[in-house]
């Protein structure tokens, strides 16, 4: 894995999805370019990357003709992200973790991680540890505040946790203060419901999640007969003493095992087969346990009803909202803090002070947590500053300078504290010597912007745990000596994170450590793309290509291996 990397993209695997049918890419360390004509499908190799990744799916992804489209994923990962996967169900193998995706052609989507079914949304959370993409309309998110303070504090490495603590203290408080107001107005009214609630929640101890489970035994209980009926119709199929399905089953593997060592492809779907004998042996074994401890209980499924009733009817009274499950959690909430709402009630006026002394100390702890975190912040703001500009120095702005921002709200005022601090940051530049320094959004082009986010990526990924970054063209609005330095910095990138670039300038595609081209051919209505990895011969064709559009021009191929030369002297010095 690269140096300081902790994750990377090993393999992805394509299956008729749009434009390519079928196409298998491996990922190495370093940089890697993906190039290619336009409309050949370099795109929907991020698109692929995405749909793995938990974007949202379209039936109009699934090639022509197809009944659906696969993507696989294999990424190495991490400690913390194998433990997340392995939470849900899924397996971690050697350090890599397999994502698959599939689209029907009606639309339905389902994915799974590491062999266990699951969902995009947990997908999704999962890649922001794994793969950071940008396109051409990423930049804009350096136009944001809460961008801007992310990356400030990814940068600085900014403790927020005790800030967290502190300040959801306060707001507890806070919500606490005003509550209890509120209910002043009409103490004597909700202390007469309050005791009714602590009484009849305190003779029912309801417990979390108690609905679903009492709802599962009473659709047990009350199958009983037909559970035990079906039940042994399908075991006594399956172990019948004259037509035993387990019994074929193990006849059949004793005539295949005389087929073992005979060949080494046909010994792997053996050793399958065996497997799946014995896990549906596994699954009998377990049904005839299943069985066995079956029993009707009219007791126990009478109490049942009679608690499910008994909540329902505490729901009824007390819950919140038109969700049934998220309002009795609500009230088990409740009845967790009852007894404090009680004494706040009948505290009256004293508790009210008793609170606001509280959140005036609590206020005073928050201000102390939050200048702390704005100073370090103040700091990292000017540090990354200065190191941006450095990068955008080389990247052909000699005269370009960032400069970060950081605005200090009122700290006096409790409406100035957030969850982020009391800070507001934004990014300035000025592209010319003597220039005013402006916000990025209202000077820069879309060609700076792009340098100015590769910049900000080169310097914040020496921080970062993240191992895999994506560039789709955003070297647009970019050529020249630009292009060359936005190449090399893609390259200084890639030492510390793996990265994979999918360009239009050969100034960007020299610096490849690993360069595939996807390739496009035509056959009747449907277009098929491969993705082929090419030699260093083969990329002075495909560099030629992209300077010129004339692969086979003596002209281009010497200019591109004067471009491959200069890249080749880079390195050595």
């Amino acid at each position: 894995m690269v140096k300081g990397a902790v994750t990377k993209l090993e393999e992805i695997s394509i299956r008729s999805l749009g434009v390519i049918e079928s196409s298998n890419i491996e990922f190495h360390d370093g940089l890697t370019v993906l190039t290619g004509e336009t409309g050949a499908g370099k795109t929907m190799v991020l698109t692929a990357l995405g749909l793995v990744l938990g974007s949202k799916s379209d039936s109009d992804l699934v090639r022509i003709g197809a009944e659906r489209a696969t993507v696989t994923g294999r990424f190495s990962v991490n400690k913390t992200i194998a433990h997340s996967i392995s939470e849900n169900g899924g397996q971690v193998e050697d350090g890599c973790a397999i994502i698959t995706r599939t689209v029907s052609a009606q639309g339905k989507s389902r994915v799974l991680i590491g062999g266990a079914l699951t969902s995009a949304s947990f997908v999704a959370d999962l890649s922001d540890s794994l793969v950071e993409i940008h396109q051409q309309s990423s930049a804009v998110r350096l136009t944001k505040p809460n961008t801007v303070r992310e990356l400030v504090d990814s940068f600085g490495g900014i403790p927020l946790a005790n800030y967290l603590v502190v300040y959801d203290e306060f707001t507890a408080l806070q919500k606490r203060l005003s509550d209890l107001k509120s209910q002043m107005a009409r103490r004597d009214s909700e202390m007469a419901e309050l005791k009714d609630f602590i009484k009849l929640f305190s003779a029912l101890d309801p417990k979390s999640n108690e609905i679903q489970t009492i709802e599962n035994e009473i659709s047990k209980l009350g199958s009983v007969e037909d559970i035990n009926q079906y039940l042994s119709t399908a075991l006594n199929t399956l172990e019948n003493d004259e037509v035993s399905a387990v019994n074929m089953l193990q006849q059949a593997r004793k005539e295949l095992d005389r087929l073992k060592d005979k060949d080494a492809e046909l010994d792997l779907i053996l050793d399958r087969y065996h497997e799946l004998v014995l896990g549906f042996q596994d699954v009998t074994s377990d049904l005839t346990s299943y069985l066995t401890g079956l029993e009707a209980d009219p007791k126990r499924f009478e109490y049942l009803q009679s608690r499910k009733s008994d909540i329902n009817s505490l729901i009824k009274k007390f819950g919140k909202g038109s969700d049934r499950s998220a309002a009795f959690e609500q009230l088990i909430e409740d009845g967790k803090n009852a007894a404090i709402r009680m004494a706040d009630l009948s505290g009256g006026d004293e508790r009210i002070k008793e609170i606001e002394e509280q959140l005036l100390k609590q206020f005073t702890r928050l201000k102390d947590e939050g200048q702390k975190v704005s100073q370090l912040r103040n700091k990292a703001a000017k540090a990354m500053s200065l190191a941006v500009t450095q990068e955008i120095k080389a990247l052909s702005m000699p005269n370009g300078e960032v400069s970060i921002k950081c605005k200090v709200n009122d700290p006096d005022k409790a409406a100035s504290y957030t969850n982020n601090g009391i800070d507001e940051l934004e990014i300035l530049f000025c592209s010319h010597q003597g220039g005013k320094e402006l916000p990025l959004n209202k000077v820069a082009s879309g060609g700076e912007l792009s340098r100015v986010m590769l910049a900000m990526e080169v310097v914040i990924a020496q921080t970062q745990s993240i191992g895999t970054y994506i560039f789709d063209e955003v070297d647009a609005g970019v050529g020249g000596k630009a292009a060359i330095e936005i190449g090399r910095r893609l390259s200084k990138l890639s030492k510390s994170a793996q990265v994979i670039v999918i360009t239009h300038l050969p100034q960007v595609a020299i610096w490849a450590d690993h360069h595939l081209v996807v390739k496009k051919s035509e056959g009747g209505s449907v277009t098929q793309s491969d993705v082929l990895v090419i030699d260093q011969d083969e990329r002075k064709v495909e560099i030629a290509r992209m300077l010129s559009g004339q692969e086979d021009s003596q002209t281009a191929q010497q200019h591109a291996a004067e471009l491959l030369h200069i890249v080749k002297e880079s390195m050595i010095s």
